[in-house]
């Protein structure tokens, strides 16, 4: 009997689909080299796939329909021997609770991206050891984008993923690849994680989790408080820029949700859209334009 037991609890563990953490699409565009060859940067676009698709990257177990949703478009812009010189353009997304709606949440473009491949070379990701700019950079991103989904479920629950980003980035200090430096005087993926781990920067995180768990995913049972709670997260932005005026993680938060704030307010329940277009303008000037076209 213990054995039949043991056997249909097998069988009915069988049937949950348990996957890795992301569902990444990663585009290698090569149109800017004039490369007559493109067997090279296939082999790359299908390795990369592989590679963060595949990768066990947390200890979270995700099922198959909680995969996060990522984009990653590399234009190389230089290729010789084993050598390029690329920009990344990240994009992540998730699910609003009870529609069939998928927020963005990150959408960032990263232009010192130089690394060094040679094709059908294994990618595999070391924590212990930086020996590759390639798989350090897609890793970090990686990283930034499970702790940023995880910050929209449960209030800084990225902790883990940024401190796994922010390794990344200690180890790489050492490589003589761009972006990663602190001294630059460039926005590097130094600053990027480093503000997210800072307490200076503890607004934009519970901007971050109370906007998602709290505004969008009740929109669709109550859309009026879902709207109240959304502008409230803007208000902790004006927070923010009193004490870190252009803040980094302001502008890529704008980045990512412009439109949808604007489509937010732009129709149901109304606020006080004259209040929250003065808060917008003040935490986000460079989308004015954006700002000026939420009316009713």
């Amino acid at each position: 009997m213990r054995s039949f037991v043991l056997f249909v609890l097998a069988l009915s563990l069988s049937q949950i689909t348990f996957a890795q953490e992301l569902n990444c699409t990663i585009t290698v565009n090569s149109d800017q080299v004039g490369q007559t060859n493109q067997q090279i940067f296939r082999t790359l676009e299908r390795s990369l796939n592989d590679f963060v698709n595949k990768s066990k990257w947390t200890d979270r177990t995700y099922k198959e329909n909680e995969r996060v949703s990522a984009r990653m478009f590399i234009t190389v812009t230089q290729y010789e021997s084993d050598r390029f010189e690329a920009n990344i353009q990240i994009q992540s997304s998730r699910p609003v609770f009870n529609t069939s709606y998928e927020s963005p949440i990150f959408n960032y473009k990263d232009n010192a991206f130089n690394f060094q491949y040679q094709e059908f070379q294994p990618l595999v990701y070391n924590e212990n050891v930086f020996d590759s700019n390639l798989v350090g950079v897609i890793s970090y991103y990686v990283y930034v984008i499970l702790g940023l989904d995880a910050d929209t479920f449960s209030l800084e629950g990225g902790d883990d993923m940024f401190r796994k980003a922010q390794n990344i980035v200690t180890q790489a200090q050492g490589s003589n690849f761009s972006g990663w430096s602190q001294e630059t005087g460039e926005r590097s993926r130094f600053e990027l994680v480093d503000n997210l781990m800072s307490n200076s920067f503890r607004e934009y995180r519970i901007a971050m989790y109370n906007y998602h768990r709290k505004g969008l995913d009740i929109l669709g049972d109550n859309n009026s408080t879902g709207k109240q709670v959304v502008a409230g997260s803007m208000r902790l932005f004006e927070t923010l820029i009193k004490r870190r005026p252009n803040a980094f993680l302001i502008q890529t938060f704008f980045d990512a949700k412009s439109e949808e704030i604007r489509n937010i307010f732009s129709d149901g329940p109304k606020v006080d859209i004259v209040k929250l277009k003065e808060t917008l303008n003040r935490v986000a000037p460079f989308y004015s334009s954006t700002w000026n076209e939420i009316n009713y």
